[in-house]
Order: C-alpha cells, then sequence, then structure tokens
C-alpha cells in the first residue's frame, strides 16, 4: 500500500535537495497531451544530477511513496501521469539535459536523460553524424523518455527503435541504488541484460538518468519519393522491389490512406497535397545513400520497374530539398489532421507484414458491424507498424458516440490479437493500455513482468499501475 506525498514528507525532502529542485505543480505535469485526462497532482522535483536522483528515489522508497517519471509530457498512453491513487512525486528529467560527451571515432554519445531529442540531433550533426530516432515531437520529446517507451518513429526501418540505439545506460534502481552502465562497448556479455530490461519498461523498474546512444554516419545523399499505389498489398509489393533494387539504403517507409489525406484537405487546407483527385493509397519512400550513389536515378529505375509490374499508377520524385521536406509534411501532418476531426478510438498496432493487406480491409468489415465509421490508416509499413484511426462518419462528431470507443478498441484489438500482432507497437503501454496486456499477452510472459517488477521494486513506487500493475490480480 503507497502512502501519499504530505507537508512532513515534502519537508524531509527539501531538507536534503537544493531549492532549485522542486517544481511548482503546473497542468502540464498532470495532464495528457490530448487534454483528455486529468491525473493525481502531487509534489514535482526536477533533480539536477544522478545523485540527488538517489536521493529522492531512496526516500520515496523509504516512505512508501509513488513516483511517476516525466520525461517531454508527449506520451499517448498515460505513463507520465498517475490516473488514481496517492498523491505522487512527479519526478521530472528537464534539469538533466546535458550532452556529456560525443565520441565520433567510436560513433556514440552519452547525454542525460532529460537531453531534447532535437538536441541529440544537432550534437550528433555537430560533428557530421547521425542520431536517426526520429519523432514528430522531436522537438520536446526527451531521451530518457524515448528509451523508456523504446519509440520507433520513421527510421525503424533501416536503424530500428530506440532499444537498438541504445549501448549502455545510467540509471537509480527502486531502492535508490545507482548502476553505473555507462559502459561504451558494442559486446559485454557478462550475465542479465539490465540495460534492455528497463528500455522499454516506462519507469516501472527504475529511472533512466543517462545513455549511451549510437551515431552513424551521415548519408552523403538523400532522395524522397511518393508513390500511388493501387491497394496495401502493391504497397508491400513495392517494398519488397525497393529492397531487391537499392538494399539498405531505404530509411524510412510509409503507407498512407486516401482518408488521411481527406482529412488534411478537410482540416489543413493551408497544406499542399500532391495529388488530385486523392488517391487511395500512396508510399513515401526516402532513401539516404553513400556519395557514389545516386537516389534519384535509383528512385527513377523503382517507379520504372514498379509501374512495368503494376505496383505504382502515378508518382512525383523531390527536385530539391524544399519538395522533400514538402513531401515529408504530407505524412507528418496527418496527425493534425485527425486531431481536429477527432477520433472515437485511436489504435498503435503492429500486425505481420504479409497480413497487413488482409487485416486493413477485414478490420473495416468488422467496425461496419458496430456502427457507421470512417477508418484512417496509416505508418510505417517497413516495419508492420500501423495507426489505425476509427473516426465518426461524415457530419458526425466523436459526441455522437458516447458509448462505442471501449467497442470499436476491443474490436480492432480483438482482430490483431487474431492475426497475432501487437496492440501497443510504439507508444507504449502506459496506464492506457494495462487491461489489454492483462487480456491479450501471453500468460506466461505476464506473469515473468510480475516476478520482475515485485523482485525488483517490492514496494511498487516506481511509476505505480503503469505497464503491470502488480496490486490487482
Amino acid at each position: 500500500m503507497l502512502n501519499p506525498v504530505t507537508p512532513d514528507f515534502e519537508a524531509q525532502l527539501r531538507a536534503v535537495l537544493p531549492a532549485a529542485a522542486f517544481r511548482p505543480a503546473e497542468p502540464k505535469y498532470f495532464e495528457d497531451p490530448r487534454g483528455r485526462v486529468k491525473g493525481v497532482e502531487g509534489l514535482v522535483v526536477a533533480p539536477a544530477s544522478v545523485e540527488e536522483v538517489a536521493v529522492l528515489v531512496k526516500a520515496c522508497n523509504a516512505a512508501r511513496i509513488g513516483i511517476v517519471p516525466y520525461s517531454g509530457g508527449t506520451g499517448l498512453v498515460l505513463g507520465q501521469i498517475q490516473t488514481e491513487g496517492p498523491a505522487p512525486v512527479t519526478l521530472s528529467l528537464e534539469r538533466m539535459n546535458a550532452i556529456r560527451a560525443v565520441y565520433p571515432v567510436e560513433n556514440m554519445m552519452v547525454a542525460e536523460a532529460g537531453a531534447i531529442l532535437a538536441d541529440v540531433h544537432a550534437a550528433a550533426h555537430a560533428v557530421d553524424r547521425l542520431f536517426p530516432l526520429s519523432l514528430a515531437s522531436e522537438g520536446s520529446c526527451r531521451i530518457g523518455g524515448n528509451l523508456s517507451t523504446n519509440a520507433g518513429g520513421v527510421n525503424v526501418l533501416r536503424y530500428g527503435n530506440a532499444r537498438e540505439l541504445c549501448l549502455g545506460l545510467e540509471a537509480v534502481l527502486p531502492d535508490g541504488t545507482i548502476w553505473h552502465g555507462l559502459k561504451r562497448l558494442r559486446k559485454d556479455n557478462t550475465g542479465y541484460d539490465l540495460r534492455n530490461l528497463l528500455i522499454g519498461a516506462e519507469g516501472s523498474l527504475g529511472i533512466i538518468t543517462a545513455a549511451a546512444l549510437r551515431l552513424f554516419a551521415r548519408p552523403e545523399r538523400t532522395g524522397t519519393a511518393l508513390m500511388v499505389v493501387p491497394d496495401p498489398q502493391a504497397a508491400l509489393d513495392l517494398l519488397a522491389l525497393a529492397g531487391k533494387l537499392i538494399g539498405d539504403g531505404i530509411s524510412a517507409f510509409e503507407m498512407m490512406s486516401g482518408m488521411g489525406q481527406s482529412f488534411l484537405a478537410e482540416t489543413v487546407p493551408e497544406l499542399r497535397l500532391p495529388f488530385d483527385p486523392i488517391p487511395d493509397w500512396m508510399v513515401l519512400i526516402d532513401l539516404g545513400l553513400a556519395r557514389a550513389q545516386d537516389p534519384q536515378a535509383a528512385l527513377e529505375d523503382l517507379f520504372v520497374q514498379a509501374s512495368e509490374a503494376g505496383l505504382v499508377r502515378d508518382g512525383m520524385i523531390a527536385q530539391s530539398e524544399a519538395q522533400r521536406q514538402d513531401f515529408w509534411a504530407v505524412r507528418e501532418t496527418i496527425p493534425t489532421g485527425n486531431k481536429r476531426v477527432g477520433s472515437i478510438s485511436s489504435h498503435d498496432i503492429s500486425i505481420p507484414r504479409s497480413d497487413i493487406p488482409a487485416f486493413i480491409p477485414e478490420g473495416i468489415e468488422k467496425l461496419k458491424e458496430l456502427g457507421d465509421f470512417r477508418v484512417n490508416c496509416f505508418g510505417h509499413l517497413g516495419d508492420g507498424n500501423l495507426h489505425y484511426n476509427v473516426f465518426p462518419a461524415k457530419g458526425k462528431t466523436r459526441a455522437d458516440y458516447p458509448d462505442m470507443p471501449k467497442r470499436v478498441a476491443a474490436c480492432v484489438h480483438d482482430l490483431v490479437h487474431r492475426y497475432n500482432g501487437s496492440v501497443s507497437a510504439e507508444h507504449g503501454v502506459g496506464r492506457l493500455k494495462v487491461a489489454d496486456l492483462d487480456h491479450y499477452q501471453d500468460p506466461a510472459k505476464h506473469a515473468a513482468m510480475r516476478t520482475i517488477k515485485l523482485a525488483l521494486d517490492p514496494n511498487g513506487i516506481m511509476n505505480p499501475g503503469a505497464v503491470v500493475d502488480v496490486t490487482k490480480g
């Protein structure tokens, strides 16, 4: 049983931490970015060092007071706000934002958990390197949160999730012990992999305070194209053809539906859409190649061969960096259009790639049994991650479907489970999807997760209620 923050406990912390560590209880710390959920307000503390984090965690553990880690506040599954229970300590990492060191020869840097992703990109760029994690929220999300949720983004096809981009961690464990795991090693077979245990744990097993991050050579030449495809099967076949012709030079392969483009036309009229009329499906292909390779020629060859095979019906190849950015704006503005239309239920799912062409229409047919909806399906086709979002029929709003969000989510997630997919591809579990894990996850894995949580955090102070709720069952 956890205890709430009290004035006496706050006074105890103020006696051992500097005044600068304490923050006003601003709404941003207790509200989700969509403005739909308000969490339990508590004490906000922003340590400036791993030693200060350790002092805070040790005190909370002794007093059995919950800790909710707060990174950039951009998470969509309520991992950064406590929705019920005693008032916690919100541990903000915003003051731990330094780039501690960069090692260009090793293709590695060490960044504190509060470093904003865009600043990590800039530090890599300053030494002519690339940190490839790319997210729409990169101007505000922080690397600690990216690692804690094992963030994905548009470049997973080539570089992998956040997990694959991390060599080592510094972290504070639930008893206040500091784990000094910032080894800059590519090979280290010394027992259990604590790094990979903490990555994706969403602060439920400890607080990541710094990370050793992998860097890559910057592609000398880039190329981007939009290609109209008749259906998702053609998109998959186009991806296979691109892999055959271009190899690992494909950085991103994004699929977009006509519904999403219609939403943009309706809600973001200032954005210039590439095709008129709007096609049912199109893909955005991004290449990063060596100096000796010609991305324009590669994309032209791909377009010709794909056209001859009946895989593409139309296309555009960016002729300048400005046009390349315009192409990407079409993809990156989709969430804005979605937000303005207002979804009934949004789903971050992954499906085995070869099953995607069957899953998409079957999901639409299943939803028709519940009511009249519009589905905007888009996402990272290269890694099987779809954003399968369900919206009101035209002329209606979310308010017209008060009893539908849970039914729609269950309909989609049941189908995902039948296809042996995942109901959480890249956004994490947080508190929003704990019940989904209880329902869909393999029982052996779920039992093992509970055992690990209880072993490392017996008092249950670390992000209570997130990922696996050991207070239930």
